[in-house]
């Protein structure tokens, strides 16, 4: 399922690794961007939650890592409660308070551990995710009110060689660029260094490779033909 979406802004192109089986756009009304995102994740939601209940492993690509709201809260309405295996290069842990940009792109994985519902939790019905469920790989950039919650939360902080499979059914999430930037052409947001492609996609396939997976989610963070989804498709060979 392709999300061609930047937050609340459609993307008229929007490169993935894999061609999408299915194009989700809404108009939404004007607005606040989170409500107006609100609106579009309640339908990725009940898309996700029917292709679960189907039997199916819905993989959702969009521009940003915001759609993890979608998904997630999919899962929940389909019955599964699950854990995270989160890779970015960048910690997504900030709140409204923390952040100094105001970019709401840094936020989802702290809001989906239940910080700040009104944002947008309570609009989804989201229910939060446990700290102690939710893996966070690489996470290299980070600020430092996202260092200094990361320090003291139950969240697995860990580099991606010391990746451990959590239990349970998992939503594996994978921000493409947590590869290094010098192999990903046209990011958005690039942080320095970072594991070789190679290194995510054994990564990535260890996760899969559990069997538990029960929804993906790819964040396509880069500008739009520059051949950024090409150069990842090895992460995604063989799904």
């Amino acid at each position: 399922m392709c999300v061609p979406y930047h937050l609340d802004e459609r993307l008229l192109e929007l490169d993935v690794p894999v061609e999408a089986d299915e194009t989700i756009t809404l108009e939404l009304a004007e607005g606040l961007p989170w409500r107006r995102m609100a609106v579009l994740y309640d339908t990725v939601a009940d898309v996700v939650a029917a292709a679960v209940k189907d039997g199916e492993v819905p993989y959702v690509y969009s521009g940003d890592c915001t759609t993890s709201f979608g998904t997630v809260a999919g899962l929940q309405r389909a019955g599964i409660d699950p854990s995270i295996v989160w890779f970015d290069a960048h910690g997504d842990v900030h709140t409204p308070q923390t952040t100094l940009s105001g970019y709401l792109g840094g936020m989802p994985l702290r809001l989906l551990t239940g910080a700040c519902p009104e944002v947008i939790a309570v609009l989804l019905g989201l229910r939060p995710v446990p700290e102690e469920k939710i893996t966070l790989v690489d996470a290299r950039d980070l600020d430092d009110p996202e260092a200094a919650y990361l320090e003291g939360s139950a969240i697995t902080h860990c580099e991606i060689g010391d990746l451990v499979v959590p239990e349970g059914p998992i939503y594996l999430h994978v921000d493409f660029d947590v590869v290094d930037p010098e192999q990903v052409p046209g990011l958005l947001f690039p942080a320095k260094g970072g594991p070789s492609l190679k290194k995510v996609a054994r990564a990535v396939r260890k996760v899969l490779d559990s069997g538990r997976v029960v929804a993906f989610g790819g964040a396509c963070t880069w500008a739009p033909g520059q051949g950024a989804g090409e150069a990842v498709r090895p992460i995604m060979t063989g799904l």
